[in-house]
């Protein structure tokens, strides 16, 4: 008897050439996340470090600017108000939009407005006044991160995830540059011009509420994600349950779906660990380099160089690597912490590096589209508990400790991130993600 014929061959995937990695940055699905990416990188300096450095001008003391951080909690709370981005839709936009831009344009609006209030306010006149301000503005922005984060997983393909990622963080970064060195120098011009102080930043302000018009036309630009047509048919019938009862079973099914995963616990210890270096390090920036001499200008110049443009560079570098290696191996490279304390361009790029690769990691995470917001914004959350939860008492540290041994405290501060890391990669959790994925 003749032998059987040996099987066929497995099919193996072409490696992207170089051209045809960089021509996925000029899709048009890609260049919306990047208009988008720029309004979601404003708000949150402005908030911060930019708020910072006008409380540090007008004489504000170093502890209370550390507690203001506090203003920034809606992007850790915002995981409780999640579901009804997934589960609800907003009146008249969602008919005209879709389910995902129907709350992009309304969240666009609402931020727009409360970043014009924050203008209008004085830390010299009323401290408290600011953080309410600052507080709204917290909170639109993060409703704009959850529907950008949904938007962003739902509407790339498998094969657009990465440039995505990297197109969105670019973005981010140069729309925090605008809001942070942007900001400043600008101030800094008005008051060269005879504004007075508040006045400047008031303008300032205005200015920088008008900028969020390119995530706007982003929005108006942009289709609607194909999944959005399935759940906003279940919205549409007549025995749907009410938007209230939607959000709420929305909110327990996707928890349950996410607590469902091996490992699960474990990853969201993770995430909340891996970058808490550097949101500690970063949490008084403003205020250090301010504090040991540095004008206005010289820190917007500064933050204009060569951090800014490490930072990018790494932002797309993250891009390639997150495309090109493993996940877990791709985790490794982007958080490189002894290099944390060297320069503030090589933290910049690895730190950029590393959110890359992290977005990539939550994304992979986030792969059910009725749950993609709530899901998203529950570890986007979880990320940010050591920018805006753990830095409430870094003015006492720093206090306590002086500058020089408040940045090795940060430093340490990244290794139970690396070694959960360690331990995740050692039980296989990032080998079953990729599988789920394929």
């Amino acid at each position: 008897m003749a032998a059987p014929p040996d099987d066929p061959p497995a099919a193996v995937t072409p490696r992207a050439s170089f051209a045809d990695t960089l021509a996925v940055y000029f899709k048009r699905r890609v260049l919306i996340i990047f208009l988008l990416g720029f309004s979601g990188g404003l708000p949150i300096v402005l908030v911060g470090s930019t708020l910072q450095a006008w409380m540090k001008l007008d004489g504000i003391d170093i502890k209370i600017i550390g507690l203001a951080t506090a203003v920034a909690l809606p992007y850790n709370l915002k995981v409780f108000w999640s579901p009804l981005v997934d589960a609800t839709d907003v009146p008249v936009l969602t008919r005209l939009l879709g389910r995902r831009r129907g709350w992009l344009l309304a969240s666009q609006a609402f931020l727009m407005a409360t970043i014009v209030c924050l203008g209008l306010c004085d830390p010299a006149v009323s401290v408290p006044l600011v953080m309410t301000g600052a507080v709204l503005v917290a909170t639109a922005s993060a409703t704009q991160d959850i529907v950008i984060d949904a938007f962003r997983v739902e509407s790339l393909s498998e094969s657009e995830q990465a440039a995505g990622m990297a197109s969105y963080v670019a973005a981010y970064r140069i729309g925090s540059l605008v809001a942070g060195a942007g900001a400043l120098l600008l101030v800094a011009a008005l008051e060269a011009r005879g504004f007075a102080g508040s006045a400047a930043w008031t303008a300032c302000y205005v200015v920088m509420a008008a900028l969020v018009l390119v995530g706007v036309i982003g929005t108006l630009l942009a289709k609607e994600p194909e999944s959005s047509a399935a759940v906003a048919a279940g919205h549409g019938r007549p025995a749907a349950q009410s938007a209230l009862r939607r959000a709420l079973r929305s909110a327990i099914d996707s928890f349950k779906d996410f607590l469902s995963r091996d490992l699960a616990v474990g990853a969201l210890v993770f995430v909340v660990l891996f970058k808490l270096a550097d949101a500690l390090a970063f949490a008084l920036l403003t205020p250090f380099v301010l504090d040991i001499g540095f004008s206005l200008t010289q820190v917007a110049t500064i933050r204009n160089g060569i951090g800014f443009a490490a930072a990018l560079i790494g932002g797309f570098v993250g891009g390639f690597i997150a495309r090109a290696l493993p996940l877990s191996t791709s985790l490794w490279i982007g958080q490189n912490l002894p290099l944390l304390a060297v320069t503030t361009s090589i933290e910049s790029f690895s730190d950029a590096v590393g959110t890359v690769i992290f977005v990539a990691y939550l994304s992979a995470l986030c792969r059910n589209p009725l749950y993609t917001a709530t899901q998203f914004a529950l570890l986007t959350a979880l990320a940010a508990l050591g920018r805006n939860v753990f830095s409430l008492g870094t003015g006492y540290v720093e206090h306590a400790t002086g500058w020089p041994w408040y940045f090795v405290v940060c430093v340490l501060s990244g290794l139970p991130g690396l070694a959960l890391l360690a331990w995740l990669q050692r039980h296989g959790h990032f080998e079953r993600l990729m599988q789920e994925q394929t």
